[in-house]
């Protein structure tokens, strides 16, 4: 890797070795900046604080030898990144605003991408994961990692049966808890369904009546207007010398056609005057029919009124109009149907209900006896590899259990609670010597068993599910003297399958590494590239005197530098 402008690492090159590779150096010279690195070429969180003061950007560029069929350079060939000489070129940019950026194979690629990879590259170990592995939910989550397939399918069976039965638990509670609501909503929709039967409104029916009244309750003045247009047009027969426009009409054609030969203009205006006839004709006769017709009937208009006051109690109900009547009745009819319907929903519910608690009892049954047969082997495996960091006596069993729980799931003939991830409650127990009684990791392992256990955890993982890199960061801490050697040789075991990075503080850690760098500072507080040394012969000799004594040219802490490499060569 080559980091620049990252904390407060100026520009380092760091070349890892095959194997075992140990990082050491002062506190605060930058060791965790390389774990840091790594990270943000695995997709880790960009953070405008890790730029150094006073850069643009800070900028990490790694280079990672995978075979062509591995999942990671599918993956990234599918991206369209080119392998180089069978190794991928990841670069990882974050500029001082925090904005990042992430190139593979030489293209521009998602920071989400790396992540993808990352998986299959790289395992990451930290102090962080010592402290998560503390807590019940991550115990279960590594001993299902460790199980595979034979939990991870049931698993998610029982996921997508455990949502389900969430989302249809939700629909019940929301179907009964607001049952006296829908009760009062169906009361009232249905009084106002049975108002508007019981009136039969007609569409339009509000407007013809409307006009009726208006015409029934001026059929006298209606009708004497008639009359007396018809008179004006036809002639009143009371009065033989009076004057009507169909007579003055009449007269006027007579004149015209008596010469229209003479010019056409004139012809064509006799023929006007006689359709202005026949016109005054039609009218005079329907003024008459009209006049007839009209019934001033204060029958009629009462039953009308009436009928127009029951129309207008359903329109100051139900709408503006009786065609906004009809549309509400529609709607409510509908809504109503709904309303009526939610009990059979809530019988169709409840059965699915039941019958989705009864499928998660036996998928998580199924699960329980899964994680069981896993925790033999996981327990038996993780205080095999105690044994060999200097707890021969430890022993290691995972309880698991449930909480009986009367609103629970039926699980071994007893109802216990459940969750998304089933009914078992995983815990890491930890017997350190003979006669003492298992407790939990968090209360009954010291900080250097803790770190112990947390490697063994690791390394039997790498055993289940390996990876190419290893990295741990200060996963020693609290580990000394045998227990610290015997950490290194585990390490340095694990370095012949896979590649292993440690960030130690530990020289019995570092002794046994293939390649030891040295994260060194300068004057002004900056690593150079210069300040990534790789060390060897004497210069490594006095590093490890630096870790035991603090004085790299004490003789005693060289002598017993060199008793440690010495040991390490012939102690694998």
């Amino acid at each position: 890797m080559r980091i620049r402008s990252l904390g407060v690492i100026d520009d380092a090159v760091v070349e890892l070795s095959p194997g075992f590779t140990a990082v050491t150096g002062e506190t605060g010279a930058g060791k965790t900046m390389v774990v840091t690195s790594l990270g943000l070429l695995l997709g880790g969180r960009a953070d405008a604080a890790l730029v150094r003061i006073g850069a643009k950007s800070a900028v990490v560029e790694g280079r990672i030898q995978v075979p062509p069929d591995a999942p990671a350079a599918v993956r990234a060939g599918e991206a369209g990144a080119d392998l180089d000489d069978g190794a991928l070129l990841i670069s990882r940019t974050v500029s001082a605003e925090g904005r990042s950026r992430a190139h593979l194979g030489g293209r521009s690629v998602p920071v989400g991408l790396l992540g993808e990879l990352a998986d299959d590259l790289v395992a990451v170990h930290g102090q962080t994961d010592q402290q998560g592995l503390l807590r019940p939910a991550r115990q279960r989550q590594a001993l299902d990692r460790y199980a595979g397939a034979a939990v991870s399918v049931p698993l998610d069976t029982y996921a997508t049966a455990h949502r389900r039965l969430r989302a249809v638990a939700a629909q019940l509670d929301e179907l009964t808890t607001r049952a006296r609501e829908r009760a009062q909503e169906a009361d009232l929709l249905r009084f106002g369904l049975e108002e508007i039967a019981a009136a039969e409104p007609q569409p339009g029916e509000d407007t013809d009546l409307a006009a009726e009244a208006e015409r029934l309750g001026h059929a006298e003045a209606l009708a004497s207007a008639a009359t007396a247009g018809h008179r004006a047009l036809a002639g009143d027969p009371e009065d033989p010398e009076g004057v009507d426009a169909a007579t003055l009409v009449a007269g006027a054609h007579r004149a015209l056609e008596a010469v229209r030969s003479h010019d056409p203009a004139l012809a064509g205006l006799a023929d006007r005057i006689g359709e202005i006839g026949i016109l005054l004709g039609d009218v005079a006769g329907e003024l008459a029919g009209y006049a007839d017709d009209l019934d001033a009937d204060p029958l009629r208009l009462a039953a009308v009124e009436e009928r127009r006051a029951v129309l207008t109690q359903l329109t100051r109900k139900y709408g503006e109009d009786i065609g906004a009547v009809l549309a509400w009745s529609e709607r409510s009819a509908a809504r109503l149907a709904e309303l009526d319907g939610d009990d059979d929903r809530i019988g169709e519910l409840t059965a699915e209900h039941d019958a989705l608690r009864a499928e998660l009892a036996g998928l998580a049954q199924d699960l329980t006896d899964a994680r069981t047969e896993a925790a033999k082997r996981f327990a038996d495996a993780v205080t095999a590899e105690l044994a060999e960091l200097a707890m021969p006596h430890a022993r290691v069993t995972i309880d698991i259990r449930q909480t009986e729980d009367p609103e629970g799931i039926e699980v071994g003939g007893r109802p216990v609670a459940f969750g998304p991830t089933g009914a078992d409650d995983v815990e890491l127990l930890l017997a350190p010597h003979p006669g003492a009684q298992p407790r939990p990791i968090a209360k009954g392992a010291s900080g250097g068993e803790l770190s112990r256990v947390m490697l063994a955890v690791e390394v039997v993982f790498a055993g289940s599910a390996p990876v190419p890199t290893y990295l741990f960061d200060e996963v020693d801490a609290g580990v000394g003297g045998k227990a610290a050697v015997e950490v290194g040789r585990r390490l340095a075991r694990l370095a012949k399958s896979a590649q292993v990075v440690v960030v130690t503080h530990l020289p019995q850690v570092a002794a046994f590494a293939d390649r030891h760098l040295v994260v060194e500072k300068t004057n002004d507080g900056s690593v150079t590239r210069s300040g990534v040394q790789a060390m060897e012969g004497e210069d490594r000799v006095r590093e490890l005197s630096r870790m035991l004594a603090g004085q790299e040219d004490s003789q005693l802490a060289r002598a017993h530098a060199e008793e440690l490499l010495e040991a390490a060569r012939t102690g694998l």
